[in-house]
C-alpha cells in the first residue's frame, strides 16, 4: 500500500506542476486556457473556481489514469475560433510566446527539483560519513593502497588545483560516480585509520571504461559500503554463531591468521569460510566487555544460486558513522541548483551514450522500478522521498526537452526551424515527424517496461 501511494503521490505532484508551468505562462501570454488535466480518461474530479484569472473560464480535471496530463489551450487548429476570441488562441502568438508557453512545463519541473534539494538541505539528512569499508583486493582502491578505515576529507579531479570537501558517504560515491562515467581519474585526500596523518592517493577511473552506475561499478571502484565496526548483533537461536558462544556485541579481531578491518569484510570471510560443502572450523579472536576471547566457529553451508557460502546465524557489523548533512538558507538554495545541473548533465550524458552505444540500455527505467523506487524511499523517511522526488523530476524535465516530435523538446525544435526559416514545418512534415516520433517512443517505453520486469522478477 505504501508503495502505491507513495507512487501515485508522486506522478500526481511532478505531473501537477509540469501541467502547471505550461498553464501559468500561457496564462501570462493572455492565451485562453480550456482545460487543465491532470491524468487521462474518464474524470474522476471536474471543477472550476469561482474566481478565474482575467478571461479565463478554464475547466479542472483529474482522470482516472494519473500517467500523464495536459493543457488545452485554443486553437484554431482543433476547432474554429471566433474572430473576437482570435488574438488569444495559441496559433496565433508570436513564436517567443508559444516556445515559451511550450518550455515552462520542463523548466518547471527542474525548479521543483532545485526546491526539493534545497528543502532536503535544510532540513538536513543523516547519511553515512565518508569512511571507506575494505575494499575488494581487485578493486581500484585497494590497488591505491586504501585498506578500509581511512575517512575521505576532500576529493576533486587528478590534477585539479584545489580539492573540494566530502560531506558523507554517498557525497564521495556521487563524485565517483560522475567521474567515472566521464571518464577522469579521482584526486583523494584521506585521513588514515584511528587519525593516522592525511595523504593523497589517485583512483585511475578512466581506465574503468564505465557504462553502468550500478553496485558492480562501486565495487569494481572499492567503494560498495562505508565502513562498519565488525560487531556481532542479534544472534539466532540454533545457528553457528549460537552454537559457538558467539553473543551480541562481540568485536572481531581475527578470524584464523586474517585480521578482520570492517563489518563488510568480516561478512566476506564468512562466506569464504567453506570446504566443499562443509563449513571450515578457524579460531576467532574477539574483545567482549574488554576482555580478549578465542571461539572456534564453524559457519554452517547455504546453496546460493549453486554457490556453497558459509553463514552463522547472525547480523554481523554494527551501523556505520553517521553524519547530518545540512545547508544554510542561501547554500541550501546553491547546493539545490548545483545538484540540479549535475544531475541534468549526467542523465544527458547517459542519455547520448547508449545512443552511440557506450552504456547499457538497461540503465532505462519504466514505472514499475519508479513505483518500487518510491516505496521503498518513503519507507526511510521524508527527506529520502524527497531527494526521490527531485531525481524524478529531473528526469522528467530533461526526458521532456529532448527533440522528440511528441516531446515539448520537439515542438521547441519545430519553433527553432520557424524561427531560422521564417516559416513553420508543413503540415505533411508534422504528420510525418509525429509519427515517428509515437514509434521511437513506445520503443523507448517497451525496453523500460522489460528492464522492469527484469530488473524486479528476472
Amino acid at each position: 500500500m505504501l508503495t502505491l501511494v507513495a507512487f501515485v503521490v508522486a506522478l500526481g505532484l511532478l505531473i501537477a506542476v509540469h501541467e502547471y508551468g505550461h498553464y501559468r505562462v500561457a496564462v501570462a501570454c493572455n492565451v485562453r486556457v480550456i482545460r487543465f488535466s491532470i491524468g487521462f480518461g474518464p474524470a474522476l474530479l471536474r471543477w472550476k473556481p469561482r474566481r478565474q484569472r482575467p478571461g479565463q473560464d478554464t475547466e479542472f480535471v483529474v482522470g482516472a489514469l494519473p500517467l500523464g496530463g495536459y493543457v488545452r489551450m485554443l486553437d484554431e487548429r482543433e476547432a474554429p475560433v471566433a474572430p473576437e476570441e482570435r488574438h488569444r488562441a495559441f496559433n496565433t502568438q508570436p513564436l517567443q510566446s508559444r516556445a515559451a508557453i511550450v518550455a515552462a512545463g520542463p523548466v518547471a519541473n527542474l525548479l521543483l527539483a532545485v526546491l526539493l534539494y534545497a528543502v532536503v538541505g535544510w532540513i538536513g539528512v543523516q547519511e553515512p560519513a565518508a569512511v571507506i569499508g575494505k575494499p575488494a583486493e581487485s578493486s581500484l582502491a585497494a590497488q591505491a593502497g586504501l585498506q578500509g578505515g581511512e575517512r575521505v576529507l576532500r576529493v576533486g579531479d587528478d590534477g585539479a588545483d584545489s580539492l573540494s570537501p566530502v560531506s558523507s558517504f554517498e557525497d564521495l560515491r556521487w563524485q565517483a560516480t560522475r567521474a567515472a562515467l566521464d571518464g577522469r581519474d579521482l584526486r583523494l585526500e584521506i585521513e588514515g585509520a584511528a587519525g593516522r596523518g592525511t595523504r593523497e592517493v589517485v583512483l585511475p577511473l578512466s581506465s574503468m571504461g564505465a557504462r553502468d552506475a550500478d553496485p558492480q561499478m562501486f565495487a569494481r571502484i572499492g567503494l560498495a559500503a562505508p565502513f562498519t565496526r565488525p560487531i556481532i548483533g542479534e544472534v539466532m537461536a540454533d545457528g553457528a554463531a549460537s552454537r559457538s558462544g558467539l553473543k551480541a556485541g562481540d568485536q572481531v579481531l581475527s578470524v584464523g591468521s586474517t585480521a578482520v578491518i570492517d563489518g563488510q569484510h568480516l561478512r566476506e570471510l564468512i562466506r569464504r569460510s567453506v570446504d566443499g560443502r562443509e563449513g571450515r572450523a578457524q579460531p576467532w579472536h574477539l574483545e567482549r566487555d574488554g576482555r580478549m576471547l578465542t571461539l572456534e566457529v564453524r559457519p554452517d553451508v547455504r546453496d546460493e544460486s549453486g554457490t556453497a557460502i558459509g553463514r552463522i546465524g547472525a547480523y554481523v557489523g554494527a551501523a556505520p558513522e553517521m553524519v547530518t548533512v545540512r545547508q544554510g538558507p542561501l547554500d541550501g538554495l546553491v547546493k539545490g541548483v548545483q545538484r540540479t545541473w549535475e544531475v541534468s548533465a549526467l542523465t544527458l550524458k547517459m542519455m547520448g551514450k547508449m545512443v552511440i552505444g557506450e552504456a547499457s540500455i538497461k540503465n532505462i527505467s519504466g514505472p514499475l522500478t519508479i513505483a518500487d523506487y518510491a516505496g521503498k524511499s518513503a519507507s526511510l523517511g521524508l527527506t529520502q522521498y524527497l531527494v526521490f522526488l527531485a531525481l524524478i523530476s529531473v528526469s522528467l524535465g530533461v526526458l521532456n526537452l529532448l527533440p522528440l516530435p511528441v516531446l515539448d523538446g520537439g515542438h521547441l525544435m519545430y519553433y527553432l526551424w520557424e524561427g531560422l526559416t521564417g516559416r513553420g514545418v508543413s503540415d505533411a512534415w508534422m504528420e510525418r515527424l509525429q509519427r515517428g516520433g509515437v514509434a521511437l517512443l513506445l520503443v523507448m517505453m517497451s525496453i523500460a517496461l522489460f528492464n522492469d520486469v527484469n530488473r524486479l522478477f528476472g
